[in-house]
């Protein structure tokens, strides 16, 4: 399974980056999947559903399917997170999986960096990160894509994961 990382401070762009990303390889014809990590606790079934009363009732699981779409949803009841690597066996067939967030993980990453007054780029820290998307030039030790440019910056991951 081909991986790379989009990861960067709060609100610099990480998931516009990824959404353009997505659109672009899956326009190309390839299977991609995405993983994205949450901070906090996050609801993916709204209440009065199905679903969300089965969970409410205490169900640990519960998937709901349909002809078009499979949702799976496992309540983790004080066990600790699943690793990202656990999560990646948990994906099908998949020509490329995006993953924003899990900035610590040893993946291949692409960091988000916008404008100067911006924290200090991870780049400058994390070898796994192989380049920065910015809106300016940062001082880093790899290389960096102009953030808007979506062709460029797929053009750079599919050579490095070999696409």
């Amino acid at each position: 399974m081909k991986v790379i990382g989009i990861v960067g401070w709060k609100n610099t762009g990480k998931t516009g980056l990824t959404e353009r990303l997505v659109t672009h390889f899956s326009g190309q014809g390839l299977r991609v999947a995405t993983l994205k990590h949450a901070h906090k606790d996050f609801e993916v079934d709204a209440a009065g559903t199905d679903s969300h009363r089965h969970r409410m009732a205490g169900a640990g699981q519960v998937i709901v399917a349909s002809a078009t779409r499979i949702a799976h949803i496992q309540e983790l009841h004080g066990a600790p997170e699943r690793s990202l690597d656990d999560l990646l066996g948990m994906l099908g067939p998949a020509d490329l999986v995006l993953i924003e967030g899990w900035k610590g993980a040893a993946h291949p990453k692409i960091e988000t960096v916008l404008g100067a007054g911006s924290e200090e780029p991870l780049a400058r820290r994390d070898p796994t990160i192989l380049a920065v998307a910015s809106n300016v030039a940062p001082d880093v030790p790899c290389a960096v894509l102009p953030i808007d440019d979506t062709g460029a910056i797929a053009a750079f991951i599919a050579r490095e994961v070999g696409l």
